[in-house]
């Protein structure tokens, strides 16, 4: 990475190669717990293994709410558990990371150098977001090729668009749960509530259709709603663009809206915490 830095204009270049250096820290910590990260690992099988039975169960009532994504429970529930995890490394990650560094001393010393604050916050996930998509990618192909998922005819292209936008999306959430996490130290409203309300509404499980018309309206407010449902028509249905296009245009505009707001919210409580002399408490 550094060496592509050298590459492209200064300010790209200087803020790919901090990255960077972000990236090799976490990766070099992550793998001094070895055993963490396996029994990570572990876990995701036996997830799948117990999806794959219930599975069985629900698909044995032939649900009518299924049959938009071919009736298949397996499949819809793998695609929601796996790529809830953005959903959630986002919603915790960026907040915890940040605890992190309060407690270790190091965020103080991090904002006292030259880098700006939006390189820093989002560099500090980076390795998060690439272990993610590593326990995707290890779900999708525990359940197609061990418990018999139907994924291979997919609109793959379309589902990377959206996993891309998802992402962006799901990161202005979290970073908003990093700034109180910046001025309250522990709790913050985003993480709790909205983290809960979208694995609740979001259709991780079950399908938004079976929620009453008032928790459907509710659903509608939230960006996984509109990811996992993308997601799904993508990889099941093998979607064309037409009918991705409402989805990905709702995440195009979580992500102009969520983005720009969550990095000014940083920012400020950032100069809150500095003018409250309790940006090094936690």
């Amino acid at each position: 990475m550094n060496n592509l830095a050298l590459r492209l204009p200064p300010a790209i270049g200087q803020r790919l190669g901090k990255a960077g250096w972000f990236l090799h820290r976490d990766y070099t910590i992550e793998l001094s717990y070895k055993l963490a990260f396996l029994l990570q690992l572990v876990g995701i099988f036996l997830n799948v293994f117990m999806f794959y039975f219930l599975a069985r169960l629900v698909d044995g009532g032939n649900q009518p709410s299924l049959a938009a994504y071919n009736g298949d429970y397996f499949a819809f529930v793998l695609i929601g558990v796996a790529f809830s995890l953005y959903f959630t490394v986002a919603i915790s990650g960026f907040a915890k990371n940040l605890r992190d560094a309060q407690i270790t001393g190091t965020l103080e010393a991090m904002l006292l150098t030259p880098t700006d604050l939006p390189t820093i916050i989002i560099s500090s996930c980076l390795w998060d977001y690439l272990f993610t998509t590593l326990r995707v990618l290890i779900y999708l192909l525990l359940g197609m090729f061990v418990f018999g998922a139907n994924l291979g005819n997919g609109n793959y292209l379309g589902a990377l668009v959206v996993l891309i936008l998802t992402i962006v999306a799901f990161s202005g959430l979290g970073i908003m749960a990093a700034s109180f996490i910046m001025v309250t130290k522990r709790g913050d409203p985003v993480t709790t509530l909205v983290g809960g309300i979208g694995l609740l509404l979001g259709g991780v499980y079950y399908p938004v259709e079976l929620l009453p018309s008032w928790l459907q309206f509710c659903a509608a407010l939230i960006p996984v709603t509109y990811a996992l449902r993308a997601m799904r028509h993508a990889l099941l249905n093998n979607a064309s663009w037409s009918v991705l296009l409402p989805d990905i245009g709702a995440l195009v505009v979580f992500c102009v809206i969520l983005v720009p707001l969550s990095l000014f919210t940083f920012k400020q409580a950032v100069r809150w915490a500095k003018t409250d002399g309790s940006l090094a408490h936690y």
